[in-house]
């Protein structure tokens, strides 16, 4: 023999009872355990033991047995928390003992909800609503016996699916459905996550790819031309202007290679590692980088004035680099559009950020025709700017020449991480905030754990398929629930009609002649119900002056077209006659 529990596998019964008591004391370790109650909880479960146990009162307070029904409005009360931790055996106990002690059926409802939401195997759930159900029809048939009245089957059956099959039924799909969308929001992560990898490692290969075209393209082409300019610059036959073009373009070719060297490290591997063999560049400091340029710009026959203002003040390595590009791009242009004018080269270190600024003046008369620009230079200098917090402005001046500035913050106080306080001063606006607009995960990307934003098509329409399904399942309970609660309440009200209209033939056989009106009528239903209409075809005749009161007999006949007939009637405020006979339904 086996039997039902709410842990472990089934044994004999012996066994089964030797368990009992350990198995009860784990049941409150686990009620009481830590975090078990919160406050919420506490108050959610006091209020629903209070409910719970006045249904209990009320339901039980018509058996007129005081200490019966405070007993079992006590239990009630305190089965409700035990639910949590043994929602099988609270369930088993409620349903099978709610036939013979009605106070317990208010806890059904909740200890079917909690054994469909708690109880992980479906086999063992399977199991316990089945003998839970099963037990408590059971129990309310052998309250009937030896007579069993369709009636009551019907209504017991109808009322126990109502109580136990249907809360744990919607409790179960409920729980299913929660644990199935957390499987998909982890499978979700899990797909995101390996797309981020995927595509970090897609863009790795990429830019490995670019640093070795340029590094074999580009660095073999500059390669070439800082030979030919360094054998050309030691020519006997050059003059000393045209040596020291020639070491001009020496220079610029060396200073090309390095800034490529450092352009494609940082396409390998993100990194820029320092070579203490370099010249003065980007790297080695803002002021020398552009203080070469300024040198390289002379040399070339171009008039540079430097001007520093304010205290020297660090900045970061990025806003350091985006310095010396807007000085580099600064005087490219000046260059390229302005070949022979001036140009003034400025650093205004401010008290919040430093000032690079370049301004050439008009291009004099008869320099040849400026170069075409593609006018991404300093498209790509406002972005770079922006990275970093700063800024960039550029346009013509009053005299016909061109102004170019970027505005860009210091490093924060201190040798460690920023400290904190205001943070650095930037000088773009909080809506138009590259950093703002970027994703800041790994490569670029925002977290997609935290975000989770660009769901994968397979996984959407999983998730469209499973909320789709879901609506369906939950349309189908709602309609189930509204059937079931049609057939209670017609269930209700057929056994309202049918005690109203029908009586045992003990009930007949107590009642005797002579006795008065008001006391037969008290101990009789009103008879008024759709069942009682036609009882007088084919009845014998009523006692002349008498009232008289028809209602059907329990008792089975023979034959199905045929019913059992008791009637009463009454004369003068006395019964006057009693008979029993049978009539064609």
């Amino acid at each position: 023999m086996r039997l039902v529990n709410n842990g472990g596998t089934g044994g004999s019964v012996v066994d089964e009872l030797r368990r009992a008591p350990r198995r009860l004391a784990e049941a409150f370790r686990r009620l009481f355990a830590p975090g078990m109650w919160p406050v919420g909880r506490i108050i959610g479960e006091t209020l629903l033991s209070a409910v719970l146990g006045l249904l209990s009162l009320a339901l039980e307070d018509t058996a007129g047995d005081a200490p019966r029904t405070i007993v079992v409005a006590v239990a009630v009360a305190l089965l409700s928390p035990l639910r949590r931790v043994l929602p099988a055996t609270v369930l088993l106990l409620t349903a099978v003992g709610g036939i013979v002690l009605p106070g317990l059926l208010p806890l059904v409802p909740a200890a079917a909800w909690s054994a469909g939401k708690r109880i992980a195997a479906h086999g063992r759930a399977t199991a316990v609503f089945a003998s839970a159900y099963v037990l408590s029809v059971a129990v309310s048939l052998a309250q009937d016996l030896p007579r069993v009245l369709l009636s009551s089957v019907v209504f017991g059956a109808l009322l126990m699916l109502a109580l136990v099959l249907l809360p744990g039924l919607i409790s179960r799909y409920s729980s299913q459905r929660h644990t199935l969308l957390d499987t998909l929001r982890d499978y979700n992560a899990q797909l995101l996550r390996e797309r981020e990898m995927i595509a970090g490692q897609a863009r790795l290969r990429e830019r490995q790819r670019i640093a070795q075209d340029m590094h074999d393209s580009l660095g073999h082409q500059l390669a070439l031309i800082s030979v030919h300019t360094g054998a050309l610059e030691v020519d006997s036959e050059l003059t000393g202007r045209q040596r020291e073009a020639v070491g001009v373009l020496r220079e610029a070719s060396v200073t090309a290679m390095r800034e490529l060297r450092e352009v494609v490290g940082l396409l390998r591997d993100g990194t820029q590692a320092p070579d203490p063999q370099q010249e003065p560049g980007p790297a080695a400091g803002v002021v020398d980088g552009i203080e070469a340029l300024a040198r390289s710009s002379r040399a070339a026959g171009t008039s540079v004035v430097l001007r520093r203002a304010g205290e020297p003040r660090p900045l970061t390595p990025a806003a350091d680099h985006a310095a010396y590009r807007v000085a580099q791009e600064g005087l490219t242009n000046a260059h390229k559009h302005a070949p022979g004018a001036p140009i003034e080269l400025a650093l205004h270190y401010d008290a919040d950020s430093l000032v690079v600024e370049v301004v050439n003046g008009p291009a004099p008369a008869g320099a040849g025709r400026a170069a075409v620009s593609g006018g991404q230079g300093l498209t790509g200098l406002g972005e770079r700017t922006r990275l970093v917090g700063g800024m960039v402005h550029a346009g013509p001046t009053a005299d016909g020449g061109f102004r170019l500035a970027g505005v860009l913050p210091y490093a924060p106080a201190g040798p460690d991480a920023p400290a904190p306080g205001p943070r650095p001063a930037t000088f773009v606006d909080s809506a138009d905030d590259l950093r703002r607009q970027i994703r800041t995960g790994s490569h670029g990307d925002s977290d997609p754990v935290i975000e989770g934003n660009g769901l994968p098509k397979e996984l959407a329409k999983a998730v469209s398929r499973n909320k789709r399904r879901g609506g369906c399942a939950l349309g189908c309970a709602v309609v189930a629930l509204v059937v079931v609660a049609a057939l209670v309440a017609g269930g209700i009200k057929l056994w309202d009609v049918v005690q109203r209209s029908m009586i045992e033939p003990d009930q007949y056989d107590a009642i005797k002649v002579g006795q008065s009106e008001k006391s037969v009528r008290d101990r009789l239903p009103d008879g008024k119900s759709f069942l009682t209409e036609g009882l007088g075809k084919g009845a014998p005749p009523k006692p002349a002056g008498a009232a008289c009161l028809s209602l059907l007999s329990s008792e089975d006949t023979d034959d199905i077209n045929e019913d059992f007939v008791f009637r009463f009637c009454f004369k003068d405020g006395r019964l006057v006659e009693k008979k029993r006979f049978l009539v064609k339904s």
